[in-house]
């Protein structure tokens, strides 16, 4: 019976719980991301670069001609589709700041609560 109370004191724990909230907020804010890159920042820079969507960047690796990404999947051609790739970096770098701007900003309040209390004990 310890192992199971070990469990729930586990899983019950703020830590524990705190986790689960920053998943699913993360969850959330990826799928906000994904529609600032793919609906905002990309096509503008895909206008700026001579039309192009850069979902739709490809390589062909076969000799067979296929008039986009879409139809080179349908028929089952291998491809390396660079496109997404970039705009899953722009995700990544989107994402990366503003984790670094968050824990930039926990540490500066956390370093003034760390004073204040430093104060109080003075």
């Amino acid at each position: 019976m310890k192992f199971f109370d070990e469990f729930r004191e586990f899983a019950v724990k703020g830590n524990a719980m705190d986790l689960a909230v920053g998943v699913v907020i993360g969850a959330a804010f990826q799928n906000i991301v994904n529609a600032l890159v793919g609906d905002i920042i990309m096509p503008p820079i895909g206008q700026l670069t001579g039309k192009v969507s850069f979902n739709n960047l490809f390589l062909n690796l076969s000799g067979t001609p296929v008039a986009s990404l879409a139809d080179a999947k349908a028929k089952g051609i291998a491809v390396i589709a660079y496109g997404d790739f970039i705009n899953q970096v722009v995700n990544f770098l989107i994402i990366a700041f503003t984790l670094f701007l968050v824990v930039k900003i926990m540490n500066k309040l956390r370093r003034g609560r760390d004073k204040n209390e430093e104060a109080v004990k003075s």
